[in-house]
């Protein structure tokens, strides 16, 4: 019995490999998502300039423009990098795992996988993203305005480095590979920007920064 209560989540699925194309599309479509379908990274940046999926799941290797290259496009976009990103990878070692993460990836999943635990991981990232936008809708009516933060507050360009990907969504672990550095120098960054700027959290924080136009 197809489900139908997915409120029409339209997915982006990005692989070079047609047939796995195929099995995945129908297994999703069956479960109650619209999918949209690219042969690689180049093709899926022109359907991203026509339509905005709510999650992306993209192969890792492919031509053209591989996963890595992809993903780290549309994290610097702030219409895209919002956007929840599951690899897909035959490359199953705790490295590929790592690099796929810090790259901006939210989910890594490795071939092959079973169809009801990639539905679960897609699933379980739509309803992350929906936490966090009601999350900050909320947080928005509730202030009504712009995050109010002092002129006089001056970042170290290290500081502006981490909000900066704060800003992107990367969780202090992910930044602290980004930046070749344990994840306690960025929880001190972190931690050093929330006094300096008197926020309350790392959301008010990508807030300020992507108002500012540091992100």
């Amino acid at each position: 019995m197809k489900d139908t209560n997915k409120d029409s989540k339209r997915l982006l699925l990005i692989d070079d490999d047609p047939n796995l194309i195929l099995l995945v599309k129908d297994y999703l479509e069956f479960r109650g998502y619209e999918v949209v379908t690219a042969e690689n990274g180049r093709d899926a940046i022109d359907v991203l300039t026509r339509q905005q999926p709510d999650m992306i799941i993209c192969d890792v290797m492919m031509p053209e423009m591989d996963g890595y290259s992809f993903v780290e496009s549309i994290r610097q976009d702030s219409r895209t990098n919002w956007i929840p990103v599951m690899f897909l990878s035959a490359k199953g070692q705790s490295q590929d795992r790592v690099k796929g993460l810090t790259k901006g990836a939210d989910v890594y999943m490795i071939k092959p996988f079973e169809p009801e635990e990639l539905v679960a991981q897609v699933e379980s990232s739509l309803k992350q993203a929906s936490r966090l936008m009601r999350h900050n809708s909320r947080s928005s009516l509730e202030e009504n305005a712009r995050i109010q933060v002092a002129n006089s507050v001056e970042l170290t360009p290290t500081e502006l480095k981490v909000v900066q990907l704060v800003a992107q969504g990367l969780a202090n672990r992910e930044i602290a590979d980004k930046l070749n550095v344990s994840q306690r120098t960025i929880e001190s960054h972190v931690s050093n920007m929330l006094n300096k700027t008197n926020l309350k959290n790392r959301t008010e924080l990508a807030r300020w920064a992507i108002e500012c136009s540091m992100a």
